[in-house]
């Protein structure tokens, strides 16, 4: 039968990282390819404290809930974000089925078919998805170390006058980088001037290795809390099959996603918001992301070290200061995709990273997760990708 789908279903695209780890699933294939966090330290005993917790308050536990979340873990969000240099409050907090959910409800409430989205360039590909779903047009703006070039940006919002700027802008999927404060500060000021709203994404900010460098986010410049739409999640700090996330910015947009997301589920999981509220009250979490980052930083280490072993000129990254992830470039005659499956051939996997870019992708290039593997698969990934890599021909 020839089903007749809706017309905008002609601009939904597979993820690229499911289908690869649908790939590998089968096998002794190490991956690289997912943005998994380290299952071995997930905190399993403070999680099944919190839910014992829930059910113990009684059968309300297990009713509906409000759209807007949990408000006490609303409450406990606040406060955190108060030490993030947010000052927000509970009713202009949406809780979400993790911040992909707030990625679409924005846009949706947001997007035309042919609105223009302004990004970096690689970026989050399940976000380039969710713009391109809604008919949107994404346009690159270029970026360097430091962050979006504000020159280039200043052109494009006088060019496009786009609907919003999406942005990554501490320790960034795929690359990892962390924006200069500058460029945090030159973004508001250019999203003020042209009236331009800012989707700040930060599910990776408290995943920081060195501590006395001072990443403020975006949303905490903007003291009118008019141009910055801010959404982080619990996914990487605690576990992420709790599925949640947050919101916070100007009231009546917020209002707006919450109309959204009555039309969308009613409500995310409210059994596991009350769960994170026990646990953010009885759990040190502090500590526990901590734990992260010396964790990942130690598996980080052993990564780059394994990259250092390779011969010069055939591949550059950078040392990223958080987050999951490296981000690696070939010579350009390289194409990923290929290495790719050379790469599984050999027993590891990794990201090709053309579906990061938005419309000029760059084939030489792969993204690599130190999060998830253990030291010891690590070394072993790192191995078998190395003999891949120094298979390359310099050119």
């Amino acid at each position: 039968m020839n089903y007749s789908f809706a017309p905008q279903t002609k601009n939904y695209e597979s993820s690229a990282v499911r289908d690869i780890l649908a790939v590998i699933q089968e096998g002794n294939v190490i991956s690289f390819a997912g943005g998994l966090p380290a299952e071995d330290i997930f905190p399993i005993e403070a999680v099944k404290n919190a839910y014992e917790k829930v059910f113990a308050s009684g059968k309300g536990s297990l009713q509906y809930g409000a759209t807007e979340g949990f408000k006490p873990l609303r409450e406990a969000i606040q406060a955190k974000m108060e030490q993030k240099g947010i000052f927000t409050v509970p009713e202009q907090i949406l809780l979400t089925t993790g911040s992909q959910q707030t990625i679409d409800l924005f846009s949706r409430i947001m997007l035309a078919p042919g609105d223009v989205v302004l990004t970096e360039d690689p970026t989050y590909l399940a976000a380039l998805q969710v713009f391109r779903s809604y008919g949107a047009n994404v346009v690159a703006v270029k970026s360097d170390e430091h962050g979006m070039d504000p020159e280039d940006l200043r052109v494009k919002m006088d060019q496009f006058r786009p609907k919003f700027v999406y942005v990554i802008p501490t320790f960034s999927n795929p690359d990892g980088k962390a924006w200069s404060n500058e460029r945090r500060q030159q973004l508001l000021d250019l999203s003020h001037e042209y009236h331009v709203l800012v989707l700040e994404d930060d599910p990776y900010g408290d995943i920081q290795f060195h501590q006395d460098e001072v990443y403020q986010p975006i949303a905490s410049f903007d003291d009118e809390q008019t141009h910055v739409i801010y959404t982080s999640t619990f996914s990487k700090s605690v576990v992420p099959a709790l599925r949640t996330g947050w919101a916070t910015g100007p009231a009546e947009i917020l209002q707006m996603m919450v109309q959204a997301k009555q039309m969308n589920d009613l409500h995310s999981s409210s059994i596991d918001q009350q769960a994170l509220y026990y646990l953010l009250r009885d759990f040190d979490l502090n500590s526990h992301i901590q734990l992260i980052r010396n964790v990942y930083y130690e598996r980080m280490t052993i990564m780059k070290d394994y990259l250092n072993h390779v011969e010069p000129g055939l591949f550059t990254w950078k040392v990223p200061k958080g987050g999951m992830f490296i981000w690696v470039e070939g010579q350009e005659h390289l194409d990923t995709t290929v290495l790719l499956g050379e790469a599984v051939k050999k027993g590891v996997a990794f990201v090709p990273g053309a579906q990061f870019y938005v419309n000029k992708p760059k084939l030489n290039t792969f993204r690599i997760n130190f999060s998830h593997s253990t030291p010891e698969k690590i070394k072993l990934g790192m191995d078998r990708l190395l003999e891949v890599m120094m298979s390359v021909p310099v050119v």
